[in-house]
């Protein structure tokens, strides 16, 4: 969803390392009713390769695992390795998440778990959270109404049922206008992320020229230089053409280092390495909320992508509810006294 954006964040000296050795993920938490949390996972992948270093999530030697060589499509063969293990609670979990070596070791990632007694039921809240990784950007509902955003966190499934299906123009529409949407979002995620880094290198350097106020305001107009040189943008900001157009000619050659390394640091904060997966989450009772989306069997999933946390924090949440059973027994035949009581006295009387 990012092809223009990603174009122009090449030329900020961009270098994204992408793996294709990451497997396919599911991680799917079933939730008990005490906290603790059965995670399982499974792993596709067309080698039998699962190195620790490319798996999305936390694993190591002591989980449950069986691995099997499965058809699919009814002539190829995959591999699969499942793994299981029973967490006691989310603390657990954490910890695992603070010591993870896998391929999204570096991003910080944690469970939350609440229970509440209300009497005739008990209510129960599991999170999975991702927090924002910058600080300097715009939340994508700036960008996106409510059924873009919709769309922009829907599940692959969902998305290519509906361009598939019978409204496939509408929906073929609503994806051109999300990616658009999106890359513009993206970029000026960069341009403010270096705004700040770049702040932070000429602190002191520049005088009053520089301000987090003034730069914040032109923002725009650099995202605008940009878009009308796009197609010779890599040589453009090489020469410092560019730079020197938004920061005058003096001060352009003059914190060209400063301005390159801001771009450096920016490209790599707002397009880091994370390998996708896709979480599931099956808890307790009756379900009587969430934000995720309901699978081919009826059990959430959301998609985990590094778009979702790249200026928002990522929350995959749901609640459900269990009836507690003595509760209604209590009350029934408390109720039962307190008729019989007043029976009894209307006898009397």
């Amino acid at each position: 969803m990012k092809t223009k954006s990603l174009k122009l964040a090449l030329s900020f000296i961009l270098v994204m390392i992408v793996s294709c050795d990451e497997p396919e993920t599911v991680v799917t938490d079933i939730v008990h009713p005490d906290g603790s949390v059965t995670r399982r996972i499974e792993m596709k992948n067309i080698e039998n390769k699962f190195e620790t270093d490319n798996i999305q999530v936390p694993f190591d030697s002591t989980w449950i695992v069986k691995d099997s060589l499965e058809i699919v499509d009814s002539k190829d063969t995959i591999w699969v390795k499942r793994a299981e293990k029973l967490f006691r609670n989310v603390d657990e979990l954490n910890q695992a998440y603070v010591a993870d070596s896998g391929g999204n070791r570096g991003i910080p990632r944690r469970a939350e778990f609440n229970r509440t007694f209300k009497w005739f039921n008990t209510e129960y809240r599991f999170a999975e959270i991702i927090d924002k990784h910058i600080e300097n950007g715009y939340p994508v509902s700036d960008f996106l109404n409510k059924e873009e955003l919709k769309w922009f966190y829907s599940p692959e499934s969902v998305i290519k049922e509906k361009a598939q299906g019978p409204d496939s123009l509408k929906y073929k529409a609503l994806d051109d206008t999300v990616t658009n949407k999106t890359d513009m979002w993206t970029f000026k995620c960069l341009v403010s992320e270096w705004t700040a880094e770049f702040l932070k290198l000429t602190e002191g350097k520049a005088g009053n020229d520089f301000t987090k106020e003034s730069l914040k305001a032109r923002e725009d107009e650099l995202v605008k230089l940009l878009e009308r040189d796009e197609d010779h943008l890599d040589s453009l900001w090489d020469n410092g053409i560019i730079l020197q157009q938004f920061l005058g000619e003096e001060n352009g050659k003059k914190f060209r280092i400063e301005a390159d390394s801001a771009a450096s640091i920016a490209a790599n904060k707002v397009f880091f390495n994370f390998d996708n997966y896709t979480v599931r989450i099956i808890m307790p009772g009756k379900l009587i909320g969430t934000n995720g989306f309901a699978d081919s069997t009826g059990i959430l999933l959301w998609p985990v992508k590094s778009d979702y946390f790249i200026s928002d924090s990522y929350e995959m949440w749901a609640e459900s509810k269990t009836p507690n059973r003595w509760a209604w027994v209590v009350t029934g035949i408390f109720l039962l006294f307190v008729l019989a009581g007043i029976v009894f006295r209307a006898v009397r009387k």
